[in-house]
């Protein structure tokens, strides 16, 4: 009945709630985010949700468009300012996703939109997280976040997916409340951004090397 029913009504009822009382919060970031970016503050990408359909995300945009002299983006921490280091860190950058949650792409609580690239290297069980919407936060954030590897985080995808519940949920929401207080599981190592998923060949191949 909640996973059915409940769930979504209580994502639109919370998601029209979190809009009217952050609104004054994102007006400044939008304002403030379009002069420190100077143009768009927003960063729109295409990502699966539910039954693998397409939507658009929405995030503040926390890094630059700088290039080189060829074109090409400069590296991430050449792009990522001041403004953009706060933005992630706070994990301010993700609250135009309660749009997405409104709208019915997202909820509040599941597996976080990962790119449609990633789509044709899932194996079976992976491809399991997008049985349900996926969500703000879930299961894989509050255990480490950029900071855990594919596996683990495929791992606990499938969990949540498996065990949904009410309270479930609003205890997850209240353990990412606490995560981003204390700004874990940001980076991954030295990364500013997760490593890409290069499919299950190359997990196999990172445990081989670990138990070599």
């Amino acid at each position: 009945m909640y996973r059915r029913y409940i769930k979504r009504a209580l994502d639109v009822v919370f998601s029209v709630l979190s809009l009217i009382v952050l609104s004054p919060v994102l007006l400044v970031l939008t304002v403030m985010g379009a002069i420190s970016m100077k143009g768009n503050p927003f960063f729109v990408q295409e990502r699966p949700g539910k039954d693998e359909k397409i939507f658009k995300l929405i995030k503040f945009r926390s890094m630059t468009c700088e290039k080189d002299e060829n074109g090409e983006l400069l590296p991430d921490d050449k792009r990522l300012k001041p403004y953009g280091k706060i933005l992630r860190s706070l994990s301010l950058d993700e609250l135009p996703e309660v749009i997405n949650i409104l709208k019915g792409d997202m909820s509040f609580v599941g597996p976080r939109p990962l790119l449609v690239k990633y789509l044709p290297l899932y194996n079976e069980r992976q491809k399991r997280r997008h049985k349900v919407r996926p969500g703000l936060s879930g299961l894989a954030q509050i255990n480490g976040r950029n900071a855990i590897s594919w596996e683990e985080k495929f791992e606990f995808d499938i969990t949540y997916i498996e065990n949904i519940t009410f309270f479930g949920d609003m205890k997850f929401i209240f353990l990412t409340i606490l995560k981003v207080f204390r700004r874990a599981g940001i980076n991954q190592g030295e990364r500013l951004t997760m490593s890409e998923f290069e499919g299950n060949i190359a997990i196999e191949n990172e445990t081989e090397e670990i138990f070599a």
